[in-house]
């Protein structure tokens, strides 16, 4: 029988592969249509101790990829721009000013999250980032994100400017880490299995029906916090 499948998905909100790997996300739910699927998405920040307000990017990766590492990353680039036009994204590297610290982003993605909007939210922050090359780690550039998925912008300006949820996204983020999440997008299925990497649709699609032959474990919701 096939059961409601419950998954968790860690991501960053400045991670490249996180975008690729949502919209395979979205094209794998569609081969799917029957099997009700929650998704929830997950903080993880890939560089926490960046500071809040961020640093310039073409420094930051520099400092991050040099030496071989520069061939990794263009290897990872070049890929990810190949893959981008079939996924329907745009990745505009090259006009990225800065690195931001996505601490309030992922607040921001709580708090849509409480009004059902973590997808947008998340499609917003990504779009944002890599193709307009906005700071998301700048509040005025969140609280506009806000205003345009329909979120209360004044509210959520309210929030940002206070320390609200700070704490809990920081113990959601180490709970994960404590799992043995290092990488992400990271998807859990039903609290049992996960899958790593900005997979194809394909094999997320079959991750799903897998996971819709088990219940979810006891306890599977415990990184809410």
């Amino acid at each position: 029988m096939t059961q409601p499948v419950s998954v968790d998905i860690v991501a960053d909100l400045v991670c490249p592969w996180c975008w690729l790997g949502k919209r395979n996300w979205d094209a794998a739910l569609k081969q799917v249509p029957n099997i009700k699927v929650q998704t929830v998405w997950r903080p993880y920040q890939l560089d926490p101790a960046i500071a809040r307000e961020g640093a310039p990017y073409r420094d930051y990766m520099k400092s991050k990829f040099s030496g071989e590492k520069a061939e990794q990353w263009k290897a990872m680039r070049d890929y990810l721009e190949q893959s981008a036009p079939g996924a329907g994204i745009e990745f505009n590297f090259d006009g990225i000013k800065h690195r931001p610290n996505t601490l309030n982003a992922h607040r921001l993605m709580r708090w849509a999250a409480g009004q059902s909007k973590s997808d947008a939210a998340a499609e917003a922050l990504f779009e944002a980032f890599f193709k307009d090359n906005r700071d998301i780690g700048d509040i005025a550039v969140l609280i506009e994100l806000a205003g345009d998925i329909g979120l209360e912008a004044p509210i959520v300006g309210e929030l940002l400017a206070s320390d609200k949820d700070e704490k809990a996204v920081w113990d959601e983020e180490m709970f994960y880490r404590k799992l043995g999440v290092s990488g992400v997008p990271t998807y859990i299925f039903n609290g049992r299995f996960a899958v790593s990497g900005a997979q194809e649709p394909g094999v997320l699609a079959d991750a799903i029906r897998e996971a819709s032959q088990m219940p979810p474990e006891e306890n599977a919701d415990e990184g809410e916090v």
